[in-house]
């Protein structure tokens, strides 16, 4: 069985189901090892890096970041 097929059948699950699910595969997350978290870190630089490369995403400067973000706390 795939990843598709996994997602598409927890997909069909009651919501009351998918939420108790969702709860077990992100409580799992809390008990990776070091080397497993890297990993994952690494994989998500990785591909947030070949968002950048691909023009997908917009940069923002620091400065520009923290002007939005006192905007939206005033």
């Amino acid at each position: 069985m795939n990843l598709q097929t996994i997602e598409q059948e927890a997909l069909n699950l009651p919501i009351e189901d998918r939420a108790s699910l969702v709860e077990t595969l992100l409580s799992s997350l809390d008990a990776l090892t070091e080397p497993e978290a890297e990993s994952l870190w690494l994989m998500e630089a990785q591909r947030r890096c070949a968002e950048i490369d691909q023009g997908l995403v917009d940069l923002v400067s620091a400065e520009e970041m923290e002007r939005r973000i006192q905007s939206i706390l005033q």
